[in-house]
This record gives C-alpha cells, structure tokens and sequence, in this order.
C-alpha cells in the first residue's frame, strides 16, 4: 500500500468532537487506499496545563520527571484517536514514542531523533492493521527514559515518520488552511500561497512565521519530504492548502513570496569594545553558552576612535528576544569580570521588532533591498538594524512600526497578485 503520514495539531483535536473530524480524513485516505501513520499533539491546553502543574510541584524540577509528565497529553490523544477509528472500521492502534521505539538524543525537553526503526510497524502493516497512531512530541534515549522534543515537536515528529518510511506526502494539519504571504491579521491582502520552497518555508519559519516548526522544515528539505499544510477544518481535496516542496517543483516564483515578522525583539549594543581578534568569539561564545539566541549583527568603529584612544575600539550591536535580554546581560557581565572582554557600557533597547521579506527569486533579481527600503522610508519608519541572506532581508525597526512595515513591504511587493 502507498503509504502517507498526517499529523493532527492541538487544535485539530482539542475534544472529542475534532478528534472524529480528524479521524474521518483518515478513514477517507484509507478508502483511498493509503495505509496511514497518524501523529497527534496533546488536546488544545493541555501541554500547558501539564508544564504549569510541573513547576508548581518542583520548581527546580529533574527534567527527566518533566518529560514523563508532559509527554503524556499526545499519549491520552493517541488512544483516543486509535478508539475513534476503530469505532469507524478501521483497524487501528496507537503507539506511544517507546513502543515504536523512536530513538533520540538524551537532552530531555529538546531531544533531537537518532532512528526510528521500521520493523515494528511494518509487521503491524502486514497483518492488516491499517493505520498506526503515533503520540507526537516524545522518544525515548539510550538510557530507556521517556524524552520530549520542545514545543513543536509532533511536526517534527511527523516529518521524521514520513523519511523513514519513504511517505508519499506528509500533510500537517492545522487551524489555517495553508502558508500565507503574511499574517492575514495584520493584512487582509495576504494570499494563501499554493506551493512555496522548503528554503522559503524554512526562512520564514525560523523568521516568525508559526505555521510549521523550524526543525520540521530543516528534516523536510533535508529528506526531500513533500509537506502540505492545511485545515483540519475545511474538506480537503488533492490541490487544497500549501505544498512546501523542492525548487524545482515550482515552475516561477515572485521575487518576494512573504513578509515574516517577530514582535518581541531587543537591540543590544556594547559601546567601545577593544577592536582585535577574538573579540567577536570572546562576546558571543558566552551568549551561546547562556542560551542566547543571536540573530542580527553589526559591528561599527566606534566614534571613541577619534577621542584619543591608543587601542582602536568598536561598538558591537546585536538582536535578540527580549524574554533573553536578562540572560544576555548576565552572560556579558560575567565575562567582562572575567576580563576576557572590556566595554564602556551595555546599551539595550526592549522596544523593537523584526520585519523580512523572503523569496528565491532574490537570486535573480537586483532591487530588491531598494524597493524594500524605499517603501519603509515613503512610510517614516527608520531602520536601527539590516541584516540579509541569499534569500532574505530583515530589518529591525520600532515596535510601534510594525504592522505599518508588514502592510508597507506587502503592498510594495505586489504579495496580494499570484504569479
């Protein structure tokens, strides 16, 4: 039998009336003669509730115990979607992360996939069960302890399935019904997209966009895995939703496919850093160490220069969520006491955002920063940060400014027409 995998997302199967809405597109599928791999998330609230009911019983809490705790919601789920389908007359039966088993790393809370063996599956397949219910979001390490993957993780879970067992199309089911060229909250301009680039999906994820989990599309474009995102829902049909699929599978792309955002941003600058080699491993080895997540970079001569200094100096400015402005702080402080580096002062700004344009056709196309800058300049909104990658360019404004950019950059680049 052809085989595909379909993952069920919170909302998808929030109570017991979505998880037969859900479980009735399987059966569909397997009327269409498709053996299914089903993977589902914890009912909508409940990894909350779980995660909220572990830090009121131990704050300082062993993140073993945690991923016992929190990975049992996709195992309620699970069995709740393997009664409903065999209500149906469909042979079916769930499968919690151990019993695959799914083989991971031992960093409980952020487990990363080693394997996931066939052969207990496939001999389920043989006798004639027809779909395999999978608990998404957990594993199990080395050591035989339950793990999780982070928030997220049952889109990962359900790319990983898809690889190794060679799927035909994995479809991840959601609230929306597909990738959009941006937020339809900030613009009622945006466009649902029919296909759009791993590589686009993948900036535009790790950019803001929440569609799909950064890791889920980094394991799609690396195993060549056909995602189609769409709404649990709406009735579906094979050219409903957003195919995320390989470059060559689009015939041509807009110079700009979206407009990505991320509201809570911070612009951290350290004034007058001594300018020699090192330096920039010397500050940003203790982020990494923290935690910090690092986006934008720009490094200045520092105006200190000209004020008769011996050693020339530099500024150091760099982006980051705010919710890691503390620990950023932390870890810059503790180095400079070490004395592995030296600064006059740490100046931060809580109060920015992001804004980017993404698109493959920027490969091809000069202008684009141009028009992107001009349509921010004709709006009033200044740029503190520019940052650009093959495919991308993201500037850091004032959070104020931020819906403004999106409907600027939107209508600037035409999103709202196809082709």
């Amino acid at each position: 039998m052809p085989l595909l995998v379909m993952k069920f997302g919170g909302t998808s199967v929030a109570d017991l009336a979505r998880i037969r809405n859900a479980a009735q597109k399987v059966k569909s599928e397997v009327e269409r003669g498709y053996d299914v791999i089903v993977i589902v998330s914890a009912m909508s609230g409940k990894t909350n509730e779980l995660v909220g009911w572990v830090n009121e019983t131990s704050p300082m809490y062993d993140a073993r115990e945690y991923d016992a705790v929190v990975s049992s919601g996709e195992n309620v789920t699970a069995g709740l979607m393997a009664l409903t389908l065999q209500e149906m007359d469909v042979p079916a039966r769930s499968w919690q992360g151990w019993q695959v088993p799914i083989q991971t790393t031992s960093q409980h809370g952020a487990a990363r996939f080693q394997d996931i063996p066939r052969a207990n599956l496939d001999a389920k397949f043989a006798e004639g069960f027809r779909v395999a219910v999978i608990a998404g979001f957990q594993g199990v390490s080395a050591e035989g302890r339950i793990t999780t993957l982070g928030r997220g993780g049952s889109d990962t879970t359900a790319v990983a399935f898809a690889a190794a067992f060679d799927a035909e199309r994995c479809d991840i089911y959601t609230d929306v019904d597909g990738i959009y060229t941006t937020d339809p909250r900030i613009t009622s301009k945006a466009r649902k997209l029919d296909k759009i680039s791993f590589e686009e999906m993948l900036e535009l994820a790790s950019l803001g966009a929440k569609v799909l989990q950064t890791r889920s599309v980094e394991l799609a474009m690396r195993y060549k895995v056909r995602l189609r995102v769409l709404s649990s829902f709406d009735d579906t049909d094979e050219l409903s939703g957003t195919l995320v699929c390989d470059e060559d599978e689009i015939m041509e792309s807009k110079v700009v496919s979206g407009v990505a955002y991320s509201r809570e941003e911070a612009k951290l600058t350290l004034v007058t850093v001594e300018d020699r080699p090192g330096i920039a491993a010397a500050i940003f080895g203790p982020l990494s160490e923290a935690g910090v997540n690092v986006d934008m970079i720009v490094q200045n001569i520092s105006e200190q220069n000209y004020k008769g200094r011996e050693k020339p100096v530099t500024d150091m400015t760099f982006s980051c969520p705010v919710e890691q402005v503390a620990r950023a702080r932390k870890a810059l402080e503790t180095a400079r006491d070490a004395g592995t580096i030296s600064y006059d002062a740490l100046e931060i700004d809580e109060d920015a955002a992001k804004v980017s344009v993404v698109g493959i056709g920027m490969r091809s196309h000069a202008g684009v920063a141009a028009r992107m800058f001009r349509a921010l300049a004709d709006e009033g909104v200044n740029i503190k940060v520019i940052a650009t990658s093959e495919i991308k360019i993201s500037v850091l404004i004032d959070r104020k400014y931020m819906e403004l950019a999106v409907q600027a950059l939107h209508d600037a680049f035409e999103l709202d027409k196809a082709g």
